[in-house]
């Protein structure tokens, strides 16, 4: 069974059609990546599968189940933004106890569990705009992992930053994947296609698996 399923998803800005019919699926432990040119609907399609955003029609499943309400998708997703949300004037710990209802479970991450596996337990006292963007990337997607959702989504994740920080995010997602975590992932660069299980191509709004396999002037017909 698919972790997440979307079947037939269409979306409109007014009378501009974005999405014409978008499917893909994910299963536990494998990462999705979804490649396409600017403008392709790579956003809009990220913010309807977190919740962020109602599709004009299509269905959205989590274990087989259809997605109900708000709460359907903050059971299962975690989203984390191409812009960064954290508050700059707040330090990383008080950003994450915006996001963690629990302290105690705040805590032991910190200390045992995947925020010590981000490095976040080094940078707690730290202001958010003090932090370097690999940071504050890092400290996005510990936001995002606060409900302990299966599954991960993030869009164009390494944007901006430099290639140690483009590393170090990606090291990050592959712990993610290998405990069984499920990410969906928008990108524009070939490196992240790496961590890719299925890779999905936007094109006209609507969606076709390719060979993850593809790179360079192969990947880019598949694209155009």
């Amino acid at each position: 069974m698919e972790r997440i399923q979307a079947v037939n998803i269409i979306s409109s800005y007014g009378k501009k059609r974005v999405l014409c019919g978008v499917n893909l699926s994910a299963g536990a432990g494998q990462c999705v990546g979804i490649v396409g040119t600017n403008g392709c609907g790579k956003s809009t399609l990220l913010n309807i599968l977190s919740g962020l955003r109602r599709a004009d029609a299509g269905e959205i499943y989590f274990d087989g189940n259809k997605a109900q309400g708000r709460k359907g998708f903050v059971d299962h997703v975690g989203y984390v933004p191409q812009e960064n949300n954290l508050i700059p004037e707040l330090s990383v710990m008080d950003n994450l106890r915006l996001w963690y209802k629990d302290a105690n479970a705040l805590r032991q991450s910190i200390d045992q569990g995947f925020l010590k596996a981000l490095g976040i337990d080094s940078m707690c006292r730290l202001k958010a705009g003090k932090l370097s963007g690999g940071m504050r990337k890092r400290v996005s997607i510990g936001c995002a992992l606060s409900g302990n959702p299966p599954i991960l989504i993030l869009d164009e994740p390494d944007a901006a930053l430099d290639l140690p920080g483009k590393a170090e995010i990606r090291k990050y997602l592959g712990m993610y994947k290998q405990m069984g975590g499920t990410i969906l992932i928008a990108t524009h660069d070939e490196a992240d296609l790496a961590l890719c299980d299925r890779i999905y191509a936007l094109n006209r709004g609507t969606s076709v698996e390719i060979d993850r396999s593809l790179r360079g002037e192969a990947l880019l017909r598949a694209i155009l």
